[in-house]
């Protein structure tokens, strides 16, 4: 019998591979007793059920199934949660009831979004997005023509959302000739200087920014955070990213503002996604739309796996779990 923490996966088992190449699935296998051949999907289930009594840890991620208050009843020795991907939102309260530690790869995902965000803002600036459909149109170009108002010496970055991704943004930003304002409600003057930013209230930052990124969380008080009059506000030839929720900005006060040719769009996600085939983002020429793959893809799950590896080990080590989730604060996070 194995002195290791029994615990078993709680995921769509096509991640799995993808999340734990073998070398991380070898070191996983070393900190816990856990079976990449039994993956919980149903707590109906017998056999899952089994083993879910038995379990001290639940390895879980996109594709568990709800582990509601039933099923925090039906694992008596249940101690830690760690999952593979970002928000653990979608955990019952009965988890953090019961002093259950929740662990989140969301640091991990939050990586390849603000370096999405990176690119997007810095091409921005460059008004990549625009010339490459006057170039498309024209299929041609002038050589050795200057573009006024292109370039992203002394360009104004607008962080909405000290986040972890927001934050990570603004680290990001640091090497470059921008000035960076952010607003959060949770942040104060310190920190923000910390990282490199200028705080300001919301509406001040979209007047001021030539590029205005949203990284806040998705909540009631946070729907159409970028509303119609402050889209307005923006000034000729901002630019909004969002890659955070598609709810914290007016799809149809966008679409009217787009429409005018004003400002411009980069937009991971969307309100409703996926977007219906005769939405008008997809035509606007000004609309830079990608599929919500900003977040980890790819390669990129390997780095979440590997975080989760990691707290896995310290858990079995005795050790402090670097990437527990608070749930205190956990609604205050994107």
């Amino acid at each position: 019998m194995s002195d290791l923490p029994p615990a078993l996966f709680a995921l769509d088992p096509e991640h799995l591979p993808r999340l734990f190449p073998e070398p991380y699935l070898r070191r996983l296998t070393a900190a816990l007793d856990i079976d990449p051949r039994r993956v919980a999907r149903d707590w109906s289930d017998p056999e899952t059920a089994a083993r879910l009594a038995e379990a001290e840890v639940i390895v879980s991620g996109w594709g568990a199934p709800r582990i509601d208050a039933a099923a925090v009843e039906a694992a008596p020795n249940l101690r830690a949660i760690l999952h593979t991907a970002g928000s653990v939102k979608w955990l019952d309260e009965a988890v953090h009831e019961r002093g259950v530690a929740v662990s989140s790869a969301v640091s991990a995902n939050a990586l390849p979004v603000a370096e999405y965000t990176l690119a997007a803002i810095l091409l921005a600036g460059k008004d990549v997005f625009g010339l490459r459909e006057r170039f498309r149109a024209e299929r041609g170009f002038e050589l050795g023509l200057v573009h006024p108002g292109v370039g992203n010496f002394g360009r104004t970055v607008g962080l909405i959302g000290a986040s972890r991704i927001g934050r990570r943004v603004a680290e990001l930003l640091r090497p470059f000739d921008l000035e960076v304002l952010i607003t959060d409600p949770h942040l104060d003057r310190a920190e923000a200087e910390k990282l490199g930013a200028r705080p300001v209230e919301l509406d001040a930052l979209v007047t001021e920014s030539d590029i205005v990124s949203v990284h806040a969380p998705d909540l009631a008080e946070t729907r159409h955070l970028i509303n119609a009059e402050r889209l307005a506000a923006m000034k000729d030839g901002a630019v909004v990213i969002n890659t955070a929720r598609g709810n914290l900005v007016d799809t149809d006060a966008l679409v009217a503002e787009l429409e005018t040719g004003r400002i411009s769009a980069i937009l991971d996600v969307t309100t409703p996604e996926p977007l219906p085939a005769d939405s008008r983002l997809f035509d606007l020429p000004n609309a830079f739309l990608t599929p919500h793959v900003a977040g980890s893809q790819g390669n990129e799950l390997a780095r979440m796996g590997l975080y989760i590896v990691e707290e896995a080990e310290r858990l079995t080590a005795g050790e402090p779990l670097v990437h527990r989730i608070d749930p205190v604060t956990l609604w205050k996070q994107a």
